[in-house]
């Protein structure tokens, strides 16, 4: 399945500066799971995926970050993730970095800015 580009994935006023929104695309037993972290103006997008073991980051819906909101963390491993690059800066995946998707804020929506193939997506990372 092809996701366009210019799929809305939320409002950017639904989620404060700083924080972060999970989002599911697809259907079944293995949709494409993400998350957006608001930095600013802007977002960042990106598969919902630990590099290190392949688990989901979150437990609970949109809960992607270390108490201080300064990271974001694997909930499984405790590996910490930077909010604007995805780089692994501690844990057992220390030096990979969170799959990046291409995201992008539009007349105030965080939208697709390029077509997701979830089917390889899923197919690679899980």
């Amino acid at each position: 399945m092809i996701v366009p580009a210019g799929t809305v994935l939320c409002r950017l006023a639904d989620m404060a500066d700083g924080a972060t929104k999970g989002f599911v695309l697809g259907e079944g037993e293995w949709p494409l799971r993400g998350l957006l972290v608001r930095l600013g103006d802007g977002v960042q997008g990106y598969l919902n995926h630990c590099p290190h073991a392949g688990h989901r980051l979150n437990f609970h819906p949109d809960n992607f970050l270390t108490p201080d909101g300064a990271l974001i963390v694997c909930r499984s491993h405790g590996a910490l993730f930077d909010k604007a690059s995805g780089h692994c800066i501690d844990g057992p995946c220390r030096g990979e970095s969170l799959r990046a998707l291409p995201v992008g804020v539009q007349d105030g929506e965080v939208r697709l800015t390029g077509p997701l193939d979830i089917d390889q997506l899923v197919t690679r990372y899980w």
